[in-house]
């Protein structure tokens, strides 16, 4: 067995030939290794800080007295020694640095090589869009004190533009893009010269970076990563424009995040690190007038049929919230665990709707089952949604097993025809959610096996929001922000189900 370890920006890559690596996702193994993804071929350590050659790290190799070898890895901010001469299994190309212009498919050292990104003194400015700066996802740390992109506006969303400080260096030639791949996100970076201009528009099919002050030939290249299909530089009057074809759409606030990097010293070139992926979705915090959901209005029931004089009562609309699993049923685990992020979610829910006038019954508020028993656990949520009940909400997190986790990603929300009005129900859910986090839609699914759902005799919903298998979602499911924006989603998709007639009807029993 050989081995190739390649130190980044972001932790440590280890290309494996000779032997398999069997596919798995964890999370954080320590302080200084944020997470651990492997498959097929390869290991990514991600770390928190920066590794190059020798800092960072130091590797060696050591064999058991069973006579196994075994290579053995320290990670810590002031660790220097990197590859150690003990390493039989290292390859000769293990820790070359790769050439500055150098493009090609992933497993290349050019394109394996995430840029080192270097931090700022500048202080993040509070007005920026999510997608100006880059987060720490797929193992992908941005600098501890991001500098701000100039030119943006709070009120700019649809498109960024900005200038490299330093006087404009016009028509200086435009390096091939520096390309990273980690599983699941793909960074590309343009190395800018002082004065350059970029003006950055998402589209449906990929994002544009619109250049001046720099100049390049016509020039492309294909299948570069699973995120970006290929690149593309048309030479324009004022400069050149780059083009990112992406495989799924990239909308103002998800699916990519920018961020303007300072030179490296004895460099004069500014770095614009682009980082692409389907499941990035919105971590802005919610302002505080977003986090006041709008007031429900109480509903007319009319009781008593059996006496001569109808009664008119106002009562509050009612909604059973249930935090999928809890107890000894953990749900799915990986980069968080399914049981307490669905709990954390629906008490945030709770007291979005509740603060807006709805009554809320919750299917549990700690962290347990209702029943040992599976079915009869399930049986007791749906039966929860008792006459004068409205709506029926589940709340999940998805996974996928190891091999396939990558393919996992985003919101998606399931009914079943227990009622007419699931479906209609279950899909102000998802347009809200989705509306919220800009997380990517995975869309409606009819499931007819569901027992939570098929037991409900009052319009039901399930809402598995996010993947813990995913090593970028699984990020997006560890951030508050993103949880408050979810159960945002939830609650004005539930206001709005209330509002319209799409709920059970009359709140003097649910429907038979």
């Amino acid at each position: 067995m050989t081995y190739r370890l390649t130190p980044t920006a972001d932790g440590l890559r280890i290309d494996v030939s000779g032997a398999p690596v069997l596919p798995a996702v964890r999370p954080a193994l320590g302080p200084s290794v944020t997470a651990y993804r492997s498959s097929n071929t390869q290991v990514w350590l991600a770390t928190p800080f920066a590794l190059v050659r020798t800092e960072g790290w130091r590797a060696s190799e050591a064999t058991l007295a069973r006579g196994t070898r075994v290579l053995i890895l320290d990670f810590g901010p002031t660790l220097h020694g990197g590859a150690g001469d003990s390493l039989r299994g290292l390859r000769a190309d293990a820790v070359a640095a790769p050439s500055p212009g150098g493009v090609g498919r992933p497993g290349s050292p050019a394109v394996n090589a995430a840029p080192r990104l270097v931090s700022s003194s500048a202080p993040l400015d509070a007005g920026l869009t999510p997608s100006d700066v880059i987060s720490s996802v797929a193992g992908v740390t941005p600098p501890p004190t991001p500098p701000a992109l100039p030119g943006q506006t709070p009120g700019q969303s649809s498109a960024l533009s900005g200038e490299v400080p330093g006087r404009l260096q016009t028509g200086t030639p435009l390096l091939t893009p520096r390309i990273s791949t980690n599983p699941g996100l793909t960074r590309v970076v343009l190395d800018l010269p002082p004065g350059a201009r970029y003006h950055m528009v998402p589209s449906g099919l990929g994002l544009r970076v619109e250049l001046t002050g720099v100049s390049a030939e016509a020039r492309s290249a294909q299948n570069v990563s699973p995120e970006v299909r290929a690149w593309r530089y048309d030479p324009t009057p004022d400069g050149v424009t780059v083009t990112l074809l992406t495989g799924t759409p990239v909308a103002a606030r998800s699916g990519w995040r920018a961020q303007l990097v300072e030179p490296l010293s004895g460099s004069d070139r500014s770095r614009l690190a682009i980082d692409l992926s389907p499941a990035l979705a919105d971590l802005t915090p919610l302002t505080t007038r977003e986090r006041v959901l709008a007031a429900i209005p109480t509903v007319t029931a009319l009781g008593g049929a059996a006496i001569l004089a109808m009664r008119t009562q106002w009562v509050k609309p009612r909604v059973v919230i249930d935090a999928g699993h809890g107890g000894h049923d953990p749900g799915g685990v990986g980069a968080v665990t399914e049981k307490q992020v669905a709990l954390d979610v629906s008490l945030r829910v709770r007291d979005l709707l509740r603060s807006a006038g709805v009554e809320v019954v919750m299917t549990r508020e700690t962290d347990r089952e209702l029943f040992a028993d599976k079915a009869a656990d399930l049986n007791a949520r749906a039966a929860m949604g008792t006459p004068g009940t409205q709506l029926f909400l589940s709340i999940h997190v998805n996974a996928m097993p190891a091999a396939s986790a990558i393919r996992g990603y985003g919101v998606e929300t399931w009914w079943n025809p227990n009622h007419p009005l699931s479906s209609a129900f279950a899909a102000l859910i998802q347009n809200n959610v989705i509306a919220v986090t800009g997380a990517f839609s995975q869309g409606l699914r009819n499931n007819r096996s569901l027992a939570v759902l098929r037991n409900s005799r009052i319009p039901a919903a399930l809402i598995e929001i996010g993947y813990t298998s995913h090593p970028v979602d699984g990020l997006n499911l560890q951030n508050p922000n993103y949880l408050d924006r979810v159960a945002l989603g939830i609650a004005q998709g539930i206001r709005e189900a209330l509002v319209t007639g799409v709920s059970a009807s009359g709140v003097g029993g649910a429907d038979k």
